[in-house]
């Protein structure tokens, strides 16, 4: 893979969002990465809307538009007065039928690699947190054991506060005369 199709994949990455339990991708980076402007993608889309299930493409709500405004910090500044469609996985491969450029299917096989990789990155840390939940689980089955341990330890630093009588042979006190 050569240093550029792994930036970009590292940038289209970054544009991937967790949108109502979905991966997905806003239109404006779409548009962004395809190099057409969001208004052009949104019209081909629209003209073309039975290849676009609600599984493939859907349009944010303005509470979702708004939350995910805030969490990638961009200004509503030169915003537009539509809500944004996003489109999962299904939805970007769609795309390349109704928008067909070079440059649509070079991007397209771009992300279809990018949600490839994440989904393997996400199944790697699926597995991550399967085996932290097995270790809290046996950690948590021994807490009676290591409480018992720790009283113990406490008791043994206790006594060791209080005077002890010396250990060992004692030679008897010899009175001389």
């Amino acid at each position: 893979m050569t240093t550029e199709l792994q930036v970009k994949m590292e940038t289209i990455s970054g544009l991937i969002h967790f949108i109502r339990g979905e991966k997905a991708i806003l239109d404006v980076d779409l548009a962004r990465l395809y190099e057409v402007p969001t208004k052009v993608l949104k019209q081909a889309v629209r003209r073309n809307l039975s290849r676009f299930p609600a599984d493939f493409m859907f349009e944010l709500t303005e509470d979702e538009a708004l939350s995910l405004r805030s969490q990638i910090v961009t200004s509503k500044k030169g915003g537009t007065k539509y809500l944004p469609f996003a489109f999962t996985e299904q939805g970007v491969a769609m795309l390349s039928s109704v928008l067909n450029s070079d440059k649509a299917i070079e991007v397209n096989i771009t992300i279809m690699r990018a949600f490839v990789q994440m989904r393997k990155f996400l199944e790697t840390n699926k597995e991550l947190a399967e085996k932290i939940e097995e270790l809290e689980r046996t950690v948590y089955s021994h807490d009676e054991d290591i409480l018992l341990i720790f009283e113990t330890i406490k008791q043994l630093m206790h006594k060791k506060s209080q005077p002890m009588e010396p250990v060992g042979f004692k030679i008897p006190q010899v009175k001389r005369s």
